[in-house]
């Protein structure tokens, strides 16, 4: 116990470390630059690209969607689009849940 209460003692000196508060600053502002270019900025480039890809979805093109579902694009409404994805077999989507583009011709190949 007392070795504790020693080490107390020796610590208590009542002078605080001088430029210590320009450190902290300094090092929480690299630490939000560090943080934006590791994170933030990369999520907002994939979320202009993926809003540019839904903006210019057309009749016609091959899409597979986010849970996986590939099929043709019969219709397009503003925020919803229709896949035909077998003979006679219409599903319906929301747009922002799809995930790729695919080159014409991809569905005939794998079907």
């Amino acid at each position: 116990m007392s070795l504790f209460i020693a080490s107390a003692h020796a610590q208590a000196t009542g002078q605080a470390p001088q430029g210590g508060e320009l450190f902290q600053i300094g090092f929480l502002v690299l630490l939000f630059v560090l943080f934006y270019v590791i994170a933030i900025r990369p999520q907002r480039k994939r979320q202009k690209e993926h809003a540019s890809m839904v903006a210019a979805l057309n009749k016609g093109d091959e899409v597979v969607t986010s849970s996986g579902i590939l099929g043709k694009v019969t219709s397009l409404d503003d925020n919803y689009m229709v896949l035909n994805v077998a003979n006679n077999v219409d599903m319906k989507f929301q747009r922002i849940h799809l995930h790729a583009v695919l080159p014409k011709g991809t569905l005939k190949s794998i079907g």
